[in-house]
Order: C-alpha cells, then structure tokens, then sequence
C-alpha cells in the first residue's frame, strides 16, 4: 500500500509542477490546447475552457502544449512570455514545498515567526543544498536514485508517520523544482536557456531542437541506468 500511496504522492507534485505551467501560460496569455498527465496515448480526456485535459498512458510526467500550429508560431511568441511559462512549473514546486512546511509548523504548534519565515528559510537552504550536489550527476551517477529507488524510499518514509511523510513530499518538491531547472533541454531550464541565448541573437533560436534532441537521449539514458542501479540495490 504505502508503494502506491508514494507512487499517487509523485503523481500530486506532478500535477502541481504542470498545474503551474497552464497557470502560468494564462498569467501571459499563452493560450493552451492540452494539459496532460503522463505521456503517451491519451486513455482518459475531457474539455473545459478550451483546453483538453488528459491522463495519458506513461505516468513518468506530464507536459502543457500550447495552442500553436507550428514551432515558428511559439518562437514568434515574446521570450519573457515564454520564460514566465516554463518557470512557472518549477515555482509551483516550491510554493507547494513551503506551504506543506508552514502547515508542518502550524501543526507543531511553531511560533508565528516559525509558521510564516522558517518555512522558506528551509527551502532556500534545501534548494542550495541540491544545487551544491547538482556535479554528483555527472561525477557519480552511480550514487543517484530514480522512480524505482524514490518508491522504495517512499515505503521506509510512509511507516515513520505523516510528519516524515509530509517532510519527503517536501524534498521531492524541491527536487523536481531543482532537477527541471538544470539547463538541459528539454528541461524547463534548458528551454530558458536557448531562450535567453535567443535574445542574444535571433539565429540562436536554431540551436534549440538540436540540444531538445541531444537534451532528450541524454535524460533517457540516465533514467535507463538509475533504474537499473535501483532494481540492483534492492535486489542485493
């Protein structure tokens, strides 16, 4: 049971972190032609407000895909725009993290200043403590986690209580805000990337499928081999 309750947690923090985007793509009118969780084949869908709303059939994320005709259609859209959107899903993160944390606060009975500051003093110091790890991804992949790794991690949590469990969600909050920001596309940070390097000179607009390509089988690759070292560790 606690496997699939870690498994519906990943899940939440998903919805957030895309939640964030169509929440985002509105604040800049970026007009949205389908939410979805997962990727995949659509097995579930329904419209409201214009928008699709999905369960597709790979729970391994989630994407917001703009109503656009083609990709000259969304680069001609202004890159502030653009960069408000993709930031939106990582800030989505964070905000969730330091509220679970306030109500974490609230319910040890903190003091004011406890409930209201402490919260995102602990997330400014969790996000600079996963920045300073962020070299571990390419010095010692082999000390990293994926899916299968953060679900057996899940379970150990889940039996230490609520409190524990309201502390991981945090963690992987941070997590999934930090790991998106990495500038690697197709990464939410690697998109502002060659956005930025856009603004630099128009022409650099160009570069930006081939590093979403390069971006996208180094991503597959490193989710191929956490999970094989996962299913090793578990098995030992």
């Amino acid at each position: 049971m606690s496997y699939l309750l870690t498994v519906l947690l990943i899940g939440l923090l998903i919805f957030f972190h895309e939640l964030g985007h169509l929440l985002g793509a509105k604040a800049v009118g970026i007009p949205i032609a389908r939410f979805s969780l997962g990727f995949g084949p659509v097995v579930w869908s329904r419209r409201a407000g214009g928008v699709e709303y999905c369960l597709s059939l790979v729970p391994l994320g989630g994407y917001v895909m703009p109503k656009i005709q083609d990709e000259e259609q969304f680069f001609a859209i202004d890159v502030w725009r653009r960069i408000v959107f993709w930031l939106a899903g990582p800030a989505a993160n964070f905000l969730l993290a330091g509220l679970l944390l306030v109500a974490a606060q609230t319910a040890s009975g903190g003091s004011f200043a406890d409930v209201l500051l402490r919260p995102w003093i602990d997330v400014a110091s969790l996000t600079g403590a996963l920045l300073a790890v962020v070299p571990m991804i390419f010095l010692h992949p082999d000390q990293l986690s994926g899916l299968v790794g953060i679900v057996a991690a899940g379970k150990t949590v889940m039996n230490d209580g609520a409190m524990a469990t309201l502390r991981f969600a945090v963690l992987l909050n941070v997590n999934l805000a930090v790991f998106n920001l990495l500038p690697i596309s197709p990464l939410d940070g690697g998109k502002i990337f060659c956005a930025l390097l856009e603004k630099i000179h128009p022409r650099l607009a160009r570069l930006q499928t081939g590093f979403a390509v390069v971006g996208l089988v180094a991503l597959a690759l490193l989710m191929v081999y956490t999970t094989v070292m996962d299913v090793v560790r578990q098995a030992a």
